[in-house]
Parts: structure tokens; sequence; C-alpha cells
């Protein structure tokens, strides 16, 4: 059976002059920051309740439509219909976020795209949902199942453009787990998302994330706002020397909700400090290899091992390594086999994936029986 090991990381204990949790709140009900990198929490609150999504469901429409465009079933200068339910529902006439599209026009998926994700257009939704799988209802399946592949295993979405419905819902979590898979997966798009404006019909509108505007460094992604849910955002910078990813849903205004995002990212931004633990080759530590032809094998990360650490503290640093272990071989260089967990006040402020420094080839009968007694004796230290 195999179980998880952990080592102490002494070198971190012995080199960092001790660390605390820097204390933050917020008046958003839900809330949570993750550092993008390694998707590590370094704030939550009330982050795996469920909450209506409201136009951030619309993240996830986007993700349906990279995907499909990745996969070559889609292109950027397809043209789709406009039909009178997605002109009724999401147009002018609905009392919502519109593109100001026209009945019976075509308009190509790029300009549908950027107004999702600009002016955060429910009629663009709709239209791209009818476009790519004939309806809502079928694309909201699809919705669900890229969810699904994504992990967002708390989330369940019903139509594209964030509309009320009882049984859509999602968390705090999932949402910047879904930024965090945009960001990673599709680089390539991720300009649309600080693009200031946006112009269709002859109607000019601002980017509805007003944090991109203030010179902070936001540069992304999506807001939400429904009478039931209140006001929401996710909201992505790369200010501080790392990217992190903020959501924060339930807050009583649009003013509100620019001041809570500005100073929850502001936050993680500042209040941490980057702190080389490893340089660039440097061992971290040894995990089992049961059977090789070594008895371990050295685990490094990529390039350097860079932590970023509350500022200010007195209190201790601790941290550890976790891997399935014995490892059995051939374990090969470069293979993805731990991670290095770091606390601080035991609380998990971060994770670095650490990688085998060395080929570990199978051993011979007598490392086998030797790796066999040690375990029967010593449970596998």
């Amino acid at each position: 059976m195999r179980r998880i090991w952990q080592i102490l990381a002494t070198v971190l204990a012995l080199t960092a002059p001790g660390w605390a949790q820097a204390e933050f709140d917020t008046q958003a009900p839900f809330a949570i920051l993750m550092d993008e990198s390694s998707g590590t929490v370094i704030f939550q609150k009330d982050a795996d309740l469920p909450m209506e999504p409201a136009s951030m469901a619309k993240l996830m429409t986007i993700a349906v439509v990279f995907n499909e465009i990745r996969a070559g079933r889609l292109r950027m200068s397809d043209e789709f219909f406009v039909s009178e339910h997605a002109w009724r529902t999401g147009g002018a006439s609905s009392g919502g976020s519109t593109m100001f599209a026209e009945l019976n026009s075509k308009i190509a998926v790029e300009d549908l795209l950027r107004s999702v994700i600009i002016q955060s257009g429910n009629d663009a939704s709709i239209v791209l949902a009818e476009g790519i799988a004939g309806s809502e209802a079928s694309f909201a399946a699809m919705m669900n199942e890229l969810a699904e592949e994504i992990g967002l295993t708390d989330s369940h979405f019903t139509n594209p453009a964030g509309l009320p419905d009882p049984d859509m819902y999602t968390t705090a979590r999932d949402l910047a787990d879904l930024a965090r898979y945009l960001i990673r997966e599709y680089p390539e798009y991720y300009h649309y998302f600080s693009e200031p404006e946006m112009e269709w019909n002859g109607i000019k509108q601002a980017n509805r994330n007003s944090l991109v505007e203030l010179g902070i460094g936001v540069d992304g992604l999506k807001t939400g706002h429904t009478e039931a849910s209140g006001y929401g955002s996710v909201i992505s910078t790369a200010e501080g020397g790392r990217r992190l990813i903020a959501v924060l849903h339930g807050l009583t205004s649009m003013a509100q909700r620019t001041e809570e995002g500005r100073k929850l990212i502001t936050w993680g931004a500042r209040a941490f400090e980057r702190f080389s633990a490893y340089p660039e080759g440097a061992i971290v530590a040894h995990a089992n290899v049961y059977g090789g032809t070594s008895p371990s094998v050295g685990l490094m990360g990529d390039g350097e091992v860079a932590l970023y650490l509350p500022r200010g503290s007195r209190r201790c640093l601790s941290a550890s390594v976790s891997y399935n272990g014995p490892l059995m071989p051939p374990v090969m260089q470069g293979d993805e086999i731990a991670e290095l967990r770091v606390f601080c006040d035991d609380k998990l402020v971060q994770v670095a994936p650490l990688y085998a420094a060395e080929t570990v080839e199978e051993g011979g009968i007598l490392r086998k029986a030797t790796d066999a007694l040690k375990q029967l004796a010593l449970g596998w230290l």
C-alpha cells in the first residue's frame, strides 16, 4: 500500500528568520486569494460554500469557446446568427449587460468573445452558445463536462450568461481554479481581459472590471452581479513578482466590490516578500526508491525554488516534502514526484513542485531483497 511520506525541510528553518501568517479580512462574504503558479491558497473566507455565480459564470462559457477553438472545431472568424431568443433574453430590452447585437445579424466569434469578456454581454453569450451547441441547454452540458475535466467539483452551470437560476451554483475556490485554468491553458487570449473598452453598434462600453483602469496591475478577469447574489469579481495581477488570483462575492455595491477587490489583491502583492530558499540545481530532499539502483533519488525544483512569505514576523517557518512512496523504479530525471509544502504559523502558504534530480533504474535481486527486509523491519523509513 502506498503512503504519503513527509520529510522535514530543515534548510528553511535554518536559513529563514521566521515568519507568521499575515492577517487580513474583507467585507465580502465569500473570498479567496490564490497563488497562480502553485495553486496555494493565501487567504480564504467561506471559499467552499455554494453561491450564485452571476456573470462570473461567463468564465466557463469563455473556457468552452477557447477549448473549441483549440480543438479545431471553431475559428475566431466564424460568424453566428443573432436569434430572437438571444436578442430578447440578453439584448437591450432585457435590462442586463448587453452587446446591443442586432436581431438577425451575424457576428464573428472574436467580436462575441470580446463582448463577453469586456462588456459582459448576455446576448453575446447566448449567441455563442446557440452557434456552438444549438441551444443554451446543450451548451450548458458542455460547460459542465469541461468543468468536471478541470476539477470544479462544487459547480453546476445551467446557462452561458450567468442569468439567475436556482440550479446554478459555484464556489469562490472553483472560480479561482477556473481563472487559473484560463490563464495557464490559454495565455494567447489573456490580453482580451485587460482591454479597456469595446464599441459595437456605435455604442462604446468600458471594461466592467473597473480595477483594470486603476493602475494597480490588475489585468482581468470578470465581474458579476444579480439582486440575489450581490456584487462579485474574479481578478488577477502579476504585481509583486508573481501572479495572484482573487475572488470576492456577495458585496453590496459596485463601489464596495472595487474597493474590497483592490484591498485584497494589493495586500496579496505587497504583504509578502520573495525568499530564495534553494538555488537552481540544489537538492531539497531525497525520496526513497524501492528496488532501484540507488536507495533514494534527489529532489530539486524547476530552477530556483523561490518562496513568498509574509513580511514582518518573528515566528518560525516550517516546511515538509510530501510524495507517494516508496517510489518504484524506473524514476526518470525530470519526473515531478513530490511537493514542498511551506507553513507559517501552521497555515499552508505555498506549495512548490519537486522533480527527480537524476534517473534511478531498476536494481538487481540483492537490492530488492535488501529493500524488502528494510521495509519489513523498519516500515520503510
